[in-house]
């Protein structure tokens, strides 16, 4: 988690500066979700993997970047996120330069998706089945492909089946990414850090399954709160002690909700 959060302060300090950097992990720290950071759960490995990678991206140094996108998707399947990242921008910069740019760059778009591949394999080997294992596996989680269908569904029916504060806390999450997402666009942010943060969006709101679990998808797309962690630092130099109180409130109901979702909480975290 200390690596991942290293990594989350140094892509904000390179684009925005030192204070900037600190809201980002700190708000980083403060989503609902951020218990899963001290659980026996894969997303502080993949942000760690993934931030670094971006980074690397950022810094230009292609064979790192694609290596470290490669361990970010042995580390789960939505690792994918940081290969396609690692592509997307070795591909727009061989465009920007004609063609003309180092091995290394084409070495690390290769590298990046190989870990996925991987994992996607090892799982099927692991079933007995190679090509098809992993597939069989999601389907047992009730999670595929359907477009939206499945979240629009479950969001039908939330009502009545909803006895806790799971659900609309998960909705709440998902609809306030979609909005930090298209804040991210806007705000000019880098390619890297937009198309990874748009694929585990992607993911999240075009592959069905047990909903109340979509934000620790989402907990690794740190890019996402650029534009809020901007925002707060620049409130932090105007008015700090509301600033203090903002952080605090958040920091209390993320305390509170994690203790809820780690100990109380019957829907699947």
């Amino acid at each position: 988690m200390l690596i991942a959060a290293y990594g989350i302060h140094a892509i904000g300090h390179r684009l925005h500066g030192r204070t900037v950097a600190a809201w980002l992990v700190a708000l980083w720290a403060a989503l609902p979700h951020s218990v899963v950071l001290s659980l026996a759960y894969t997303e502080p490995l993949f942000t760690a993997c993934a931030a670094w990678s971006l980074y690397a991206v950022l810094k230009g140094r292609w064979p790192t970047a694609g290596a470290l996108a490669l361990l970010a998707g042995l580390s789960r399947p939505s690792g994918i996120a940081a290969a396609v990242a690692v592509t997307a921008a070795a591909l727009h910069e061989a465009v920007r330069q004609r063609g003309r740019v180092p091995a290394g760059l084409w070495a690390g778009a290769a590298l990046g998706p190989l870990g996925w591949a991987g994992y996607v394999l090892w799982v099927g080997a692991q079933t007995g089945d190679l090509l098809h294992g992993y597939l069989r596996v999601q389907s047992a989680w009730k999670s595929q492909l359907d477009l939206g269908a499945g979240p629009l569904h479950m969001l039908r029916w939330m009502p009545p089946q909803g006895s806790g504060p799971a659900y609309p806390m998960a909705v709440l999450v998902v609809t306030a990414s979609v909005v930090l997402f298209c804040l991210l666009c806007l705000d000019r942010t880098p390619l890297p850090l937009v198309v990874f943060s748009g694929v585990l969006l992607l993911l999240v709101l075009a592959v069905s399954g047990p909903f109340s679990s979509k934000p620790r998808f989402l907990l690794p797309a740190f890019p996402l709160l650029l534009p809020a962690a901007r925002a707060l630092a620049a409130a932090w130099r105007a008015h700090r002690h509301r600033t203090c109180l903002l952080y605090g409130t958040l920091t209390t109901v993320s305390l509170l909700y994690g203790a809820y979702l780690a100990a109380l909480s019957p829907q699947p975290l």
